[in-house]
């Protein structure tokens, strides 16, 4: 089993493994951009494949092991693709800055924006090392600002993305296919019979690792109670990271850490450092994660260590 692992539940390993500082490294996950909001909620986020990855570089340097990544259509911004061809390209433009660093496609799509199951998963054509697996339904209702000329006015959207069984076991599948680690991503406790599910059908090998994504449209919301309640309902021989959205971020995120999970920091999911200041970029999300982590005597997983953590394969993969 991966050194990475223990048992989040077990109060007395906490005790000790505080006492002497021995909580495994944390890894951390620079998501750079997501797929809805962009240059006109924050003008230093990256949507292109270069601006992508300087600032992949950059978290990298900070100490981000794995790096998340979403395509944006060339010609227009505001609107994700799924296309292999750009995801390879991105990959490979990171790969050149970040040599060990853990590539992670999305499988979401444009979020609530809307695209069809088999369009999701073409971005696993790609060939990542990882891949973000939804587990169950997600809805909402976003408003999308102004961005002449390719949204001339505000618009808003509000629909549902309708994973179901049948949809997760196909992405589960095709990713084992390929070899693609799935990033299972649980928005409330309802999602994580669908964890222990596909596990029992063997499409996913352990270690496993689950996102907690709270503070989303139908998510648990980002409350300290709802994250550890979510954390005691993991499976066995799992890893755990904690994704919060907004300005719940950075609280749920020192909480992780305390707890011995993993976290993920971005633009993809909160554009400011404070609230009401826009932050300069993904550099400054990840810096301020290492500078709590240090604080609270925790060190940062090197991307070595996160590979050997999550039983990747040491050599990278290369586009």
């Amino acid at each position: 089993m991966s050194e990475g692992y223990w048992d989040y539940r077990d109060t007395d390993e906490w005790i000790q493994r505080m006492a002497r500082r021995n909580l495994p490294p944390l890894i951390i996950t620079a998501a750079l951009t997501g797929g809805v909001q962009g240059k006109e909620v924050n003008p230093n986020h990256p949507e292109t494949a270069q601006e992508q990855a300087e600032q992949a570089y950059e978290c990298y340097e900070l100490g981000a092991s794995i790096i998340h990544v979403h395509a944006r259509s060339l010609d227009n911004p505001t609107q994700a693709t799924q296309d292999p061809a750009q995801y390879r390209e991105i990959n490979g433009l990171i790969r050149e800055r970040c040599p060990d660093a853990i590539i992670n496609n999305t499988t979401g799509g444009g979020g609530l924006k809307g695209s069809s199951m088999e369009e999701r998963l073409r971005s696993i054509e790609a060939n990542p090392e990882m891949a973000s697996l939804s587990m169950g339904p997600m809805g909402g209702r976003i408003k999308l600002l102004a961005r002449p000329p390719y949204r001339p006015e505000p618009v808003v959207i509000a629909a549902v993305v309708p994973n179901n069984y049948d949809n997760i076991e196909m992405f589960a599948q095709g990713m084992a296919e390929r070899g693609v680690k799935p990033e299972m991503e649980v928005y409330n406790d309802g999602q994580l019979p669908v964890v222990r599910h596909i596990i029992r059908k063997g499409l996913v090998k352990p270690p496993y690792w689950v996102q907690l994504a709270l503070g989303m449209a139908t998510s648990a919301e980002p409350t300290p109670k709802n994250l550890i309640h979510m954390m005691e309902l993991l499976p066995q021989d799992t890893m755990a990271s904690v994704i919060a959205v907004g300005r719940f971020q950075t609280p749920l995120i020192a909480m992780a850490i305390l707890l011995g999970l993993h976290v993920r920091t971005g633009m993809e999911d909160n554009t400011e450092y404070e609230p009401g200041v826009p932050c300069s970029g993904n550099a400054q999300l990840v810096e301020r994660v290492v500078r709590i982590s240090r604080e609270l005597g925790r060190r940062i997983a090197t991307p070595k260590e996160a590979r050997q953590m999550l039983g990747l394969p040491e050599e990278a993969r290369t586009w």
